[in-house]
Parts: C-alpha cells; sequence; structure tokens
C-alpha cells in the first residue's frame, strides 16, 4: 500500500528530511507530498482534523498519522542507508521519545518559517 508523507515544504528542516527520507529512507513506496503547495490535500485533511500547522502527517490508506506519530511510525519503517537518517531513526522511532522532542521540531519550523517570513499556518496570514 502507498505511504505518503505530506510535509511542509516553506520550512527548510522539514523539507531536507522529506527528500532524505524519500531518496535514502529504504522506502520505494513512500511518496512526499509539499502540503504547503497541494491546498487541495491541506483542505482535505484540515476537514478531518490534521492540520499541516500542527505538524506532518503520513498517510496509508485511511490511516493517517498527524505530528509526532506520523514522525515515529515513519522513523520505524524506514531502514535507510544515510546515516544522518539512521541516526534520527534510533531517535524517533519510540511514540514516547518522539512524543517529547517534537515540540522542539515544531520551534525550530516556526523559527525557519519566521525568518522567511511564512506563516506558520499556510491557510492564515499569520501564524
Amino acid at each position: 500500500m502507498k505511504l505518503t508523507l505530506v510535509y511542509d515544504g516553506g520550512c527548510p528542516f522539514c523539507s531536507a528530511f522529506a527528500q532524505r527520507a524519500e531518496l535514502q529512507g529504504g522506502l520505494p513506496e513512500l511518496e512526499i507530498r509539499d502540503g504547503r503547495a497541494d491546498h487541495d490535500l491541506r483542505a482535505d485533511l484540515a476537514s478531518r482534523g490534521y492540520r499541516l500547522a500542527n505538524g506532518a502527517m503520513l498517510l496509508e490508506g485511511d490511516s493517517i498519522w498527524h505530528g509526532s506519530a506520523a514522525i515515529a511510525e515513519l522513523n520505524r519503517r524506514m531502514s535507510p542507508s544515510d546515516a544522518l537518517l539512521q541516526l534520527l531513526q534510533q531517535v524517533f522511532r519510540d511514540d514516547g521519545r518522539a512524543h517529547q522532542l517534537y515540540p522542539a521540531l515544531l520551534l525550530a519550523r516556526r523559527l525557519a518559517l519566521a525568518v522567511r517570513g511564512q506563516p506558520v499556518d499556510p491557510d492564515h496570514q499569520h501564524g
């Protein structure tokens, strides 16, 4: 079954992770989609209660993981060839650890978007 990572393409950290996961994560079925650029996908997910402003999403069939759960699930499934992804996988594959560390990732995202002059929530002028 196809696995889709929906990430914030406005965030340089998110983009770098998504591209690395796609190219070197060992998941040939992984598709990455820029949720900031894909308005229809973002609107569909928001209508189901999943907002890009609150974190990345991992989709598989009817299953949706959001935020730290998405990162943990993706890291459990990866078989990375890349040393950085291997390190991140060890840190974020555990749900509890991912949940504890995810606010730091959201803060880094918020700061990177602020530097770029972009709103945290692409659906609102001010984030």
